[in-house]
């Protein structure tokens, strides 16, 4: 189970993930990442009350980065020491900006 929290401010897009970030629910991340990235400049996910993530969430991670390459920035912040972990594990901690 996945809760996706998303607050638009002019070009400013905070997402806030809590539960299982894992192959069940990265589509549902994905399809709405697709519909909101559109004109957003700064892109902030909070992992606050994120407790997983998997190589599927990893991968939607990782192509929300290179869409925001092109038009922006984006930051993880508040990622939980589980999480952190495993970002650390698979080099993603070198390729995002983690807060």
């Amino acid at each position: 189970m996945l809760n996706i929290t998303k607050t638009l401010a002019e070009k400013d897009l905070n997402i806030s993930l809590e539960g299982r970030l894992d192959t069940m629910t990265a589509p549902d991340l994905e399809t709405q990442l697709t519909a909101s990235l559109g004109g957003v400049e700064n892109l902030v996910f909070d992992l606050s009350k994120l407790e997983y993530i998997s190589s599927a969430g990893l991968r939607v991670l990782l192509s929300a980065q290179k869409t925001m390459n092109k038009q922006g920035t984006m930051v993880v912040r508040n990622a939980t020491e589980e999480v952190k972990e495993i970002f650390e594990v698979t080099g993603f901690s070198d390729i995002l900006t983690i807060e």
